[in-house]
Parts: C-alpha cells; structure tokens; sequence
C-alpha cells in the first residue's frame, strides 16, 4: 500500500454554482485554505512516500516539501476545477503504468462521487468537462476516465432531479463541442450522449431555451444532429456516425450506406449499423460478406444474431473450417467442445480424425456419442502417412523403454550418462480451463541415438522422489552430456512449477536450445524438422492425455519422436556449420554461440547472445565429433 502526502497551500474557496451553496460558501471560506492537507491512501498508484526536493537548485536553504494528495473523502466543497487539478496531481506523481494508473484513479473517482459532488454527481461530471480543455494532453484521457467512472456510478446508484438536470446539461454541452466553442474527441461526445442519455428531444429543449429555434417539435434538433453526422460520414468517421444514429433512433440510411462501409473495409461500423437496423438489414450483411468470402465475419454475424437457420450451409462450413484448424493444432477436446454435441459436426470430427491417422480418438468419439457407421472403415495406417510426416523407423530408434520404478531409473541413468549428446522434451496434460493452474508435467523423454526412455514424473516423484533427483540432476547438471531442446525453457519452467521441492530442476548445464539457432523458426518443431530433414512431425496427439496409463503406442512414439528428432536436427546442422558457404541450400549455422554452459533460470536467451560462461572451444568438439 502506497501513502502520499502533499502540503500545497491553495489559498481559494470553493466556487458553486447554484444559490442553494452561496450562503453555505461563504461561511466555509475561511476555513478551506488548508483543509487540502490531507493524507490520501491510493494502493494501487504506486506513490512514494518520501518528500520532494521543491528547492530551488541556487537555494542553499535545507528546505525540503512534501507533495499532498486529496483523499477526495468529501467532494461537498471541492469545485471542479480544483478536482481535476488533484486529479491530475494523482496522475502526474504515480509511478507505475499509465493503464494501471488510469484504471486506479477511475476506481476512485467511481468511489468519491458517493461523496457529496455538488449539485449532484451527473451535474458535477457534466461540470468538469466543461473544465477539462484547459488541461490540454490530459484533457482526454481525464475525460474518459471520469465519464466511465459515472457510467459505473449510474449502474447501481441514482438521483432522478440530479439526472433530468444532467440530461438537459449534457445537451448543451454537445452543442457546445459541436459549434466548436468546446474542444472534446468524437469519441467523447458519444459516450458522454450514451451515459447521459441524451435524446432529440434534450437536444431540442436546450436549442429553444437558447432561442436558437422556436421549434418544440425536435425537428430541428433534428436536422442539426443529421447534418453532424452527415460530416462524419464525409470524414470517414463511420463507427462514430453508427453510434449516434443508433442513440438518436435514425434510420433514414439503408443500404448505400452499408455497402459504403464495407468497401471502406469498416467491418465493426457496419455490423453496429445492421444490427441496429434489424434482421432484415442483418441478412443482407450477412450475404455481402459470403460474396466477398469473408466467412469468418459471416459467421459471427450468423452466431450472434441467431441467424442459424436462415444461413445453415454457412454456419456448418465455418463449424467445420474452426475444427479443422483446431484439429490441425492437436486440439481435439476443444473442438469437441465446439460442436456442441451436433451429430453432423461430430461426424466431420470424426473424419479428421481419421484423416490424420488418430484411430484412439476415432474410436473414442465414436464410442462416446453412438456414432456408427466409422468402426468399419479403415482407419489410414501410419505407412500411409509417412510421405507427409516424419516417422520414427526412419530415425533408426531401436528401442522406447518405459521408466516407472527405480530400477529401471538407475538403468537408464547409467545408459544415459554414457551418451555425449542427448534430445529432451516433456509432455503434460493440456488443461482448456480458463484461469486454471496447469497440469504436473507427466512424462520427460531423454532420446540417444538408438534409445529414447521416458520417465514417468508422476509415478516416480511419489514413489522414489530422492532418488529420481539424484538420478536427473546426474544427467542435467552433466558438463560432459550436450542437452538439446526445442523452446526448452518452457520446459524448464513447467519442470520447476511441477516438481519445485527437487534440485534437479533447479540448474541445467550444457544446454542447446534448437529453437534459437534459427532466425525464423515457423511451423513449431515440425516446421524446423520439414525444412532440415525434409519432413515434418505428425503433431496430432500433441494435446492428448499425457496423464492416461498406460499411455498408447501412438503415444509414446509422438513422444519419441519429439526428443530423437532434435538429434538428427543437430547432426544436420553441425555437418552443414563449417564452411564459410552455405551448401545444399543451407545458410551457415554458428550453432557454437548458443550453447549456454550454465542456466539457473528460466529466461529466454536472445537470438545470437552468447553464453555469460562460454564452454570450452575444446569440449565443443569433442560433442561434434561424437555426434
């Protein structure tokens, strides 16, 4: 919690500007000169507490000021402007980030206009507007902020005389920002006629009263509004001219307008404007853009205004093209989530299951939902796919030993540490809960060059914990074992927030991070083994259940693959690292530079930055030329 204190001295009274204050004022102005001398308490302002130097630099006086803050605990006698000036002073002296500030002060402006404002809270705000133009650069900022600070004020508390008087004030104010005597952005005026508002009919009575007009009837009010808005149509302010033809309940534009927009591409101003002029309007959007092949926004339309039936051949192709993409990133459970238990968009699931070879998960939405029709037909066999992804016979793996009790653990340690370079990677279970903690990494695969083990964390770290750290820290914290990885902090990361009580986590040493060789790696690791090796990875069990025992045989080949891989990566690269020319279409990898000898955190490397502790040039080779 921050404190700050400030001793300006303002030596004025209060200013109102109804006769009901005037009396009350006058008694008051002697005592308000110092009743700014308060303490304020903003948590999240970010405002020291110490004094500061107010001294003039040639002024050899100790002399040292304070800076105060308002508390704002009473607006009863603060006028506007002396509210805005503390306002700005709450700014200006916070330390932390302008959003952060920002979102504070609105806070507690939402909090003081409980307070007292004079004559009333929609009055007051309406008051400081009025004011904020001699503020300058803060004059917008400012104005949001105390604009959607009433909003929320308005939400739960109310003063009908103070709101009706409101009304007619912040009518006036737009035609005051209108014919320019007031200097406010468009996007003010529109959410200061929403939070007040404000009606033809306000606009009308302030435009009589001002004798502007001898028209009650609005029809003037009107034709001032229309030709307003006019002039935002002509500057291209769309989203703002929807805005305030929506608040004034003026259709006179059709579908002219709507084109306009849409060949300004001003997708958000034309959907505001369709959806305010109904569905008929809303169908016509909708067809633009299936012409214009802008399924996406066609869809949202379609969801959004329950238009399903009216368009089912586009919403089921846009269902379709979302769970294809999700497929396409391993994410299954969240396109089966997405298909909302509708038969012909399971089926289509199905199929791309099928497609990419996933027979488990074909088998298992099949099971689920009593889809028949699919267990007869042939799922494509691996062999099929292999034109198109990576398959683990051709990295010449002899064996994949499953590690879950301590003496396979002491085994494969001993195998291990016998290696010069080695391929990690680790697998968890995805968790899609918004907010949610992630899931304990399950597995960790420690790939050689014949041999990939992978260790199951869970199991291990319940049973044998201290002998499961003594035997990982023997490997990670090797100087003598090369550990490749691919975006392995991520790894490190998930490692320390799973098993934080073990040390074998907590240091690495001899780390190569595949990722960060390359200037552009696009496509994940997939994309880096299609542009190395030829072929990319079959990414679809990426996000299966890493948790499930056993795991399947499509399973634990995806996971070995994902650390042998980065050997065959490395061999490539390092015979292709030497000459000062690129050969084969290889750019020259400096790979050397990237291996960090020592890392006792999870921060990212930047590209090209060497190691703090360079390895030995030396030992370098010596992983070259056993690998």
């Amino acid at each position: 919690m921050y404190t700050h204190t400030k001793s300006y001295k303002y030596n004025f009274a209060a200013q109102f500007h109804t006769n009901k204050n005037r009396e009350r004022n006058r008694s008051f102005k002697n005592s308000f000169r110092l009743s700014l001398r308060i303490k304020a308490d903003f948590s999240g302002m970010g405002l020291e507490e110490k004094p500061t130097d107010l001294h003039k630099k040639n002024d050899k006086s100790d002399q040292t000021g304070t800076i105060c803050v308002h508390a704002f605990s009473d607006l009863t006698y603060i006028s506007p402007v002396v509210f805005l000036y503390l306002l700005k002073e709450c700014y200006t002296h916070g330390t932390l980030k302008a959003t952060t500030k920002f979102r504070a002060l609105q806070h507690q402006v939402f909090q003081v206009l409980h307070n007292d404002p004079q004559p009333g809270p929609s009055t007051f705000v309406i008051q400081c507007l009025y004011v904020l133009p001699i503020f300058g650069i803060y004059c917008e900022g400012f104005s949001h902020l105390i604009v959607s600070a009433l909003r929320r004020y308005l939400k739960l508390a109310t003063n009908q005389a103070d709101s009706l008087e409101a009304k007619d004030l912040a009518g006036q104010l737009f035609l005051d920002i209108v014919g320019g005597s007031l200097n406010h952005d468009e996007r003010i005026v529109v959410k200061i006629l929403e939070v007040f508002d404000v009606k033809l009919i306000n606009i009308g009575k302030v435009m009589c009263h001002a004798k502007e007009t001898n028209d009650s009837s609005g029809d003037a009010a009107k034709k001032f509004v229309e030709q307003y808005i006019f002039g935002l149509v002509e500057s291209q302010s769309y989203l703002t001219a929807v805005s305030l033809l929506e608040q004034f309940s003026i259709r006179q534009s059709g579908k002219s307008f709507l084109f306009t927009m849409l060949q300004s591409k001003e997708f958000k101003a034309a959907d505001k404007w369709a959806t305010f002029m109904g569905n008929q309007m809303l169908c016509v959007l909708v067809q633009e853009y299936i012409d214009r092949n802008l399924l996406k926004h066609a869809y949202d339309i379609i969801k959004k205004n329950n238009l399903r039936q009216e368009f089912p051949e586009v919403y089921h192709k846009c269902k379709e093209s979302s769970l294809k993409k999700l497929a396409e990133k391993g994410c299954w459970e969240v396109a089966e989530a997405k298909t909302n238990g509708d038969r012909q968009l399971l089926e289509f699931l199905v199929y791309l299951a099928m497609e990419a070879g996933y027979s488990e998960k074909v088998d298992e939405l099949c099971d689920r939902y009593s889809l028949t029709g699919f267990l007869d037909v042939k799922v494509p066999e691996a062999s099929l796919l292999q034109n198109r992804f990576l398959h683990l016979n051709e990295l010449a793996v002899e064996e994949i030993i499953w590690v879950d009790e301590v003496d396979g653990l002491c085994n494969a340690t001993c195998h291990i540490e016998g290696c010069k370079v080695l391929g990690l990677d680790c697998e968890w279970k995805p968790n899609y809960e918004k907010g949610s903690k992630p899931n304990k990494v399950s597995i960790m695969q420690i790939a050689s060059d014949k041999m990939v083990f992978i260790f199951d964390l869970i199991k291990l770290f319940e049973d044998v914990p201290d002998v499961l750290d003594n035997c990982l820290a023997r490997i990670l914290q090797s100087p003598s074992i090369l550990k490749l990885g691919y975006n392995f902090q991520c790894d490190v990361k998930q490692l320390a927030h799973s098993y934080g009580d073990l040390e074998c986590f907590k240091h690495f040493e001899m780390l190569l991070d595949v990722q960060n060789v390359f200037k552009e790696p696009r496509g994940g690791l997939s994309g880096l083994a299609k542009k190395i090796l030829g072929a990319g990875l079959n990414k679809t069990r990426r996000n299966s259940n890493w948790e499930q025992r056993p795991l399947t045989k499509n399973q634990l080949e995806y996971a070995a693959l994902d650390a042998v891989v980065l050997i065959h990566i490395f061999r490539h690269v390092g015979s292709h690292s030497q000459p000062a020319t690129g050969t084969e279409g290889h750019e020259k990898i400096e790979w050397k530079s990237y291996i960090v000898s020592q890392m006792d955190n999870i921060k990212k490397p930047k590209k090209g930055m060497k190691s703090k502790r360079k390895p030995k040039e030396a030992q370098i080779d010596e992983h070259c030329q056993s690998s």
